[in-house]
This record gives structure tokens, C-alpha cells and sequence, in this order.
């Protein structure tokens, strides 16, 4: 199994993993004791995970120890992680080694191949040389032979209904995954799950929380403005706020822009309209 990390690479618009060149900024997943039992592995491993969830984590670096922690608990040689992007199309996060890493950056250029099955089909996809398998996946199952890659294993990363990525499981032996490989990875592709499903809580709350505070902000500007309207012209704060609206339309921006204007003074304030003779 070839875990020794590649020197660095250039950047891919895919390719949003961690270089595996480099150790992640949290350091190395704990490193299993030669004497414990896989069981034992498995709960550490399951420990360090959930302990890094709680905390403010990197999830690059979480992503990265997941597919480490498959390396040491699964007869696999490989692991990457891929997630959906906004736009539903799958970008690379975490991969084992730079080998690793490139196979999967072809598989999605090529559009084709166990993975992108898995994600679009919500169901567990694998390739074990000699096959069958899918013909258009050729492209791939022919470049993972040369890498010495004979079977993969993509397991989708689902929330209910929804697949949000997809774990991949490469390895040298040309055999599926026995059961209790199955279920390991099923639990770590469950715990990848909960990652992205928190990071992107997070994105949405910190863009819930800046529309919000523009909110406020722009309704200060504005109870501002209409006072400073009010007290040239002499009229109420609601007929200053009629005016400011006007002026708006007149000018076509937004409200809260030209209050922000007319409150820093960047703008003079509107002049009383002159009667008609």
C-alpha cells in the first residue's frame, strides 16, 4: 500500500482537496497501535472523528483523516471524497495519495465511472477486475489498471433521498469489499456526511447572519436620512420617508442605498418642492 505523499501539485478547478503533499493543518489521523484489534482501531478512529465534528474544524483536514482512517481499517489502498457543488456537479475534497487524486480528477473529467454512478444513482457502485461493468467506464478502468488498481468501490454519501457526495475505495486486489468493509465504510461515509451537511449549515447561517446585519444597517441609514429630511424641510418623519422613496425612484437605486448617500452626507439631501404657480 503506497500512503508516501507526492510533491505538490498544481492547482485544478475539480480539485478542491488538500494537497496530500503536505501533512493537513491538524496534523496526522492518531496512529493505530500495531497490537490493537481492528475493533479497537475502528472506536478510535470513530473517536478522533466526532471529536474534531465538535470542535471549529477544518473540513478539508476532517475529509483528509477519513480517508486515512479507510487506508488503516479496510483492505482498501486508496480513498477520496468527492462532494456536490452547488451546482450539482462533484469536485474532488480529500484524496489518500497524489495517485489517488489524480485518478479521480480524470474520472470526472471523463464524466464516467463508478463514482459519478454512485452519486447519481444514490446506490453503492463497484468495479472488480475482470469485470463486467459499465463500457463507458472504460476510460477509467483502463487507467486505474496501469496505476495497479483493480477494483473500486463507491459508496454515496446519502441524506435521506439526497446524495450530497460520494466515497471512493480503491484497491490492488481485484475482490469486493466483505461485509463488515461494508459497514465500516458506510459509517465513515456517514460521518463524511455529517461534515458537509455542517459545513454548509454553517455557510448558510454566516450568509443568513450578513443579510441580517445589512438589514440593520440599512434601516439605520434610512431612520437617518428621513430625520435629516425631516429637519430641512419641516415635515414629518413619514412624509420625510415619502420623500426618500421618491428620490429613490427618481434616481433608480435602492432605498437603502440613497439613504446611506444622504446619511454620510455623500449626497445632499432632497430640497422641498417648490409649489405650482
Amino acid at each position: 500500500m503506497d500512503a508516501t505523499p507526492a510533491p505538490p501539485h498544481q492547482p485544478d478547478p475539480r480539485d478542491h482537496a488538500n494537497s496530500p503533499a503536505a501533512e493537513p493543518a491538524g496534523g496526522e489521523a492518531r496512529p493505530p497501535v500495531a497490537s490493537s484489534s481492528r475493533e479497537e482501531r475502528a472506536l478510535a478512529a470513530l473517536v478522533d472523528l466526532a471529536d474534531t465534528l465538535i470542535t471549529d474544524y477544518d473540513l478539508a483536514d476532517l475529509l483528509y483523516r477519513v480517508t486515512r482512517h479507510c487506508l488503516d481499517l479496510l483492505q482498501v489502498d486508496g480513498a477520496g471524497v468527492m462532494y456536490a457543488a452547488p451546482d450539482q456537479s462533484l469536485r474532488l475534497l480529500a484524496s489518500s495519495t497524489e495517485q489517488i487524486r489524480m485518478l479521480e480528477l480524470f474520472e470526472l473529467d471523463a464524466e464516467t465511472g463508478p463514482c459519478l454512478t454512485a452519486y447519481h444513482t444514490g446506490q453503492v457502485t463497484q468495479y472488480v477486475q475482470p469485470g463486467p461493468y459499465d463500457p463507458t467506464w472504460e476510460p477509467l478502468v483502463t487507467r486505474a489498471g496501469q496505476a495497479g488498481y483493480r477494483a473500486v468501490y463507491a459508496v454515496p454519501m446519502n441524506l435521506r433521498e439526497h446524495t450530497v457526495g460520494v466515497l471512493n475505495l480503491f484497491t490492488r486486489a481485484a475482490q469486493e469489499l466483505n461485509a463488515p468493509d461494508q459497514g465500516l465504510a458506510r459509517a465513515l461515509a456517514d460521518i463524511a456526511t455529517i461534515a458537509l451537511l455542517q459545513q454548509r449549515a454553517m455557510d448558510q447561517q454566516a450568509i443568513l447572519n450578513h443579510q441580517l446585519q445589512t438589514a440593520l444597517d440599512s434601516r439605520v441609514y434610512i431612520e437617518q436620512a428621513k430625520g435629516i429630511i425631516a429637519t430641512r424641510q419641516g415635515i414629518t418623519t413619514d412624509a420625510a420617508f415619502q420623500v426618500l422613496r421618491k428620490r429613490a425612484r427618481s434616481t433608480n437605486r435602492k432605498l437603502a442605498d440613497i439613504a446611506r448617500a444622504i446619511a454620510t452626507d455623500t449626497v445632499p439631501p432632497p430640497t422641498p418642492e417648490r409649489p405650482e404657480p
